[in-house]
């Protein structure tokens, strides 16, 4: 018998990373596709203004969505006016300093919008602001 190592001659081991590249590039379409759905509270047409606030603060704030047709969403559910009260009225008393911002469609009345400011003010929030697209760049 012959125990010298024997050598193998046929084909070399090749990687094809051609699928691999394929399946990434479905999944960064998909997550594409995805997140803008992924945004907190309904889609509504936010108003814009020249100079906005920048950034957010330390705490991500709770996203009530006021839409033109009257709907109200407390992040993604929608809510009515005396269930979305006692839920912030809730997250309030679990978290005082906890932030609100009220999205609202632009054809909507400024005094439904109003309304919802008083009575986020009235559970106590510290600050509810309104989210706006800035006019000059049209981020929201």
């Amino acid at each position: 018998m012959d125990d010298a190592p024997r050598r193998r001659s046929g084909a070399k081991p090749d990687i094809n990373i051609t699928p691999l590249v394929d399946v990434v590039l479905v999944l960064l379409i998909i997550f594409m596709v995805v997140a803008p759905q992924m945004e907190a509270g309904a889609s509504v047409t936010l108003p814009s203004i020249l100079n906005p606030d920048k950034g957010n603060g330390p705490s991500e704030p709770t996203t009530v969505t006021l839409t033109k047709d009257g709907k109200l969403f407390f992040e993604k559910d929608e809510l009515s006016e005396d269930v979305l009260v006692e839920k912030l009225t809730a997250l309030h008393a679990k978290n005082p300093s906890a932030r609100v911002v009220l999205k609202a469609d632009v054809g909507l009345a400024y005094g439904k919008v109003r309304a919802m400011f008083k009575r986020c003010q009235e559970i106590g929030f510290p600050g509810a602001a309104l989210q706006v697209i800035d006019k000059a760049n049209k981020q929201g």
